[in-house]
């Protein structure tokens, strides 16, 4: 198996690298560095500037701020590729726990495999969202949880369910919808009294003190409490029900794991219920099939509160993609016919052929079609970005300052934004606002894309154009074009530099 483990350490550090400098540019990766970076000043998420997720991530991530303000979006990228390694691996030691004694290592390789191999997976869990520190914390928890109910001591069982219903409670701290394995196990644990005793209560402490630590300043706190409401509503507002985008959603998350799709439906169709014969007595395995259950049921909760929402971007489902793989790959375990080699060259093949495959390659090499002709790009974009931010800074040197909707540019040229634009495209500021943001911005350079004024919040429909214009007169009678850049950054729309006439 050590060949296996070689090939696909091999291929992680490869499509990690692809992922990490050639992986396009993703709007949410601004704010939520900026948000961060504020953190580390001392504001409060919700009080002091509005967001939208748990509060954990931009309160972890303040204390490695200088690996953005040192290497800029390619220092936060390869921060982020370390968190999201940590959590293939844990999810990879779950599945040894969980598996038959005689499969624990085809078990455990396979389940990294569907993860490290997968360039879907490894892209989305590399670029600064909440997806790489969230699958920590649940990979973390299931880890725990699951060493605690097959091989820990009664003393230690309590201890491991007390850290797990911790770190599953800092994994809704980080997206609040992450809650639901919280639950799952709590109660799971609850029904299950009879064989685990007060294991529940244990576990339960964890979650309730974890929930608290994170949130109960924001619960104390009366404008905190206030913003973390209207954040929910910020939620709640894009109402409306789309059964044609929500199946294409579930297409797309099957396309992008296939291979684990292929291995949880083989060892559902052709494994044995406990798989390899235990040499001791049943009790084990049903251990085993408990924590086997608990990472079903976690993912299959979080999976269902998903594709309730609005609109459920299959990318929602990444922090517990780990859970599926774990649960893939001891099912695939317990297929006697299979070999552990064959498993585990099965589970690489299967992965290797579907990054090797996949839409996100030529998605970062090209723009589209013109007619007959492939639109190649000139440069990754994230490269495209550093020579943007140069460009700023010719313009503007040793400015402070930003105006501009595109946050990772921000980041990238360590530079504030004016206040109410801290979550790029998605802040709220009212007509009134915008007219006064535009008619007093003191900023030297504005950097605007074609995500500037068009994204109308919270419902997140496209602003009416005629106020789309409005807004764009008020600029121009203070800021004067300098330049521009063609399809630039997410979704490849225009760049303009301008710089204010005052400060000419």
């Amino acid at each position: 198996m050590k060949k296996f483990i070689a090939l696909s350490a091999f291929a992680f550090a490869v499509l990690a690298f692809a992922a990490v400098w050639m992986g396009g540019l993703n709007q949410d990766e601004g704010w939520y560095l900026y948000a961060a970076g504020l953190v580390g000043e001392g504001r409060m998420p919700y009080r002091d500037f509005f967001y939208t997720q748990g509060p954990l991530m931009p309160c972890v991530y303040s204390a490695f701020s200088w690996t953005w303000r040192v290497g800029g979006l390619l220092g936060a990228r390869i921060l982020t590729c370390l968190v999201g390694l940590a959590s293939m691996v844990l999810f990879a030691a779950a599945a040894r726990i969980v598996a038959p004694p005689a499969r624990r290592v085809a078990a455990s390789v396979a389940a990294f495999m569907l993860l490290g191999c997968n360039l879907y997976h490894i892209y989305y869990t590399s670029i600064p969202k909440t997806y790489a520190l969230a699958s920590l914390f649940v990979a973390t928890g299931i880890f725990l949880a699951a060493h605690a109910l097959v091989s820990a001591g009664p003393r230690m069982r309590a201890a491991c369910l007390f850290a797990s219903g911790l770190s599953f409670a800092f994994a809704a701290g980080t997206r609040i919808s992450l809650g639901a394995p919280l639950a799952v196990t709590g109660f799971s644990l609850l029904f299950a009294f009879r064989r685990f005793g007060w294991g529940f209560l244990w576990f339960g402490l964890g979650g309730a003190l974890g929930l608290a630590a994170v949130y109960g300043p924001y619960l104390a706190d009366p404008a905190a409490f206030a913003g973390l409401c209207a954040a929910q509503k910020y939620h709640a507002a894009r109402g409306g029900f789309d059964v044609v985008f929500t199946v294409g959603s579930l297409s797309r998350l099957v396309r992008w794991y296939l291979p684990a799709f292929i291995l949880f439906g083989l060892g559902v169709a052709c494994g044995s219920r406990g798989g390899a014969p235990c040499t001791l007595d049943e009790e084990p395995d049903g251990r085993r099939g408990f924590a086997l259950g608990l990472a079903i049921g976690g993912f299959f909760a979080v999976f269902a509160v998903q594709m309730l929402a609005p609109f459920p971007y299959e990318d929602y489902q990444v922090p517990v993609m780990g859970l599926f793989a774990v649960a893939a790959s001891v099912l695939a375990a317990r297929v006697e016919w299979l070999p552990q080699p064959a498993l585990a060259l099965l589970a690489l093949g299967l992965s290797w052929a579907a990054s090797f495959g996949s839409p996100l390659l030529e998605k970062w090499t090209v723009n589209g079609q013109d007619r007959f002709w492939s639109v190649k790009k000139s440069k990754y974009e994230l490269a495209q970005l550093r020579d943007a931010a140069k460009l700023v800074e010719a313009i503007d040197p040793g400015g402070k300052t930003l105006l501009t909707q595109d946050l990772y540019l921000a980041i990238e040229t360590r530079r504030k934004v004016p206040e109410g634009l801290e979550m790029g495209p998605f802040s709220i500021l009212t007509d009134e606002g915008w007219r006064d943001l535009l008619e007093n911005c003191d900023c030297p350079v504005a950097a605007l894309s074609g995500y500037t004024f068009a994204i109308d919040p919270p419902r997140c429909t496209e602003r009416p154009l005629v106020r789309q214009l409005e807004y764009w007169d008020l600029l121009k009678r203070r800021y004067s074009r300098v330049c521009h850049e063609e399809a630039f950054g997410q979704n490849a729309t225009t760049l303009l530099f301008l710089k204010r006439r005052s400060a000419e």
